[in-house]
């Protein structure tokens, strides 16, 4: 299963993006995988791995990329104040671009997935690009606020969304809070958006990142994976799932 780091250009700036591949020839299907405040990192990496040990193509793109090294160096969590949604669907666009042309992909199967701040992206990318053809957030946060340079907020951006999502919660985050949780549900109802919302108890947020025992939450990565996978197997793969 080989996986790689390639750079594209993206509006004149450099962006990594790692990548791994399925054995075999394929085409395969491919998922965009929007990265956490932490960044391009162990976790992104082998949550790609898994995706393409399950046969699809996954790629991380570097959203961070425009950051100087003196913000990438400051808190965390100061990162998502360098971040304009028009970036990020720039990139992630190239991101797409980049499956497309490749002849290991079939470029009319593919989903995008996301952690953190790469939950928000994934419902911003599902309401911004209609390529996609499932989305799956995990406790994204902000959705209902705007990033950079732009005055609407994915929210907002609700009724562009024409692929099915499922959505994981930890219930005891609080952001996503439960209110937030309960709003989101309500628009995707109202918009009659095929969606699906889990909510695991006794998980916060990040309850999917083994690299932080402090927020790892065993029971609920081990319950929302499986789903994840069957999803994507259903909406990408063609396949009858039995959840």
């Amino acid at each position: 299963m080989p996986s790689f780091t390639d750079t594209l250009t993206v509006d004149g700036h450099e962006m990594d993006m790692y990548a791994s591949v399925p054995s075999g020839s394929g085409p395969f299907p491919a998922v965009v995988i929007a990265f956490h405040v932490g960044g391009l990192d162990e976790f992104d990496k082998v949550m790609a791995d898994r995706l393409a040990a399950e046969g699809y193509v996954a790629v991380v793109p570097d959203l961070f990329h425009r950051l100087t090294e003196e913000q990438m160096n400051g808190p965390r969590l100061d990162r998502l104040g360098y971040l304009s949604d028009p970036d990020i669907i720039a990139d992630c666009n190239a991101a797409v671009s980049f499956l497309q042309a490749n002849a290991a992909v079939d470029g009319n199967r593919i989903g995008v997935t996301g952690f953190c701040m790469g939950g928000r992206v994934a419902w911003l990318m599902a309401a911004s690009n209609p390529v996609f053809k499932a989305t799956v957030p995990y406790y994204g946060g902000h959705i209902m606020l705007p990033w950079g340079d732009t005055t609407e907020t994915p929210f907002d951006l609700t009724s562009n969304i024409n692929c099915p999502m499922m959505f994981h919660f930890g219930a005891t985050d609080g952001n996503p809070s439960p209110d937030d949780r309960v709003k989101l549900d309500a628009e995707l109802t109202r918009l009659g958006k095929e969606h699906v919302f889990y909510s695991y108890e006794g998980a916060g947020h990040a309850f999917m990142d083994f690299t932080n025992p402090d927020r790892h939450h065993e029971g609920a990565a081990a319950e929302s994976w499986p789903r994840t996978l069957e999803f994507f197997a259903k909406h990408l793969k063609g396949a009858t799932v039995g959840r």
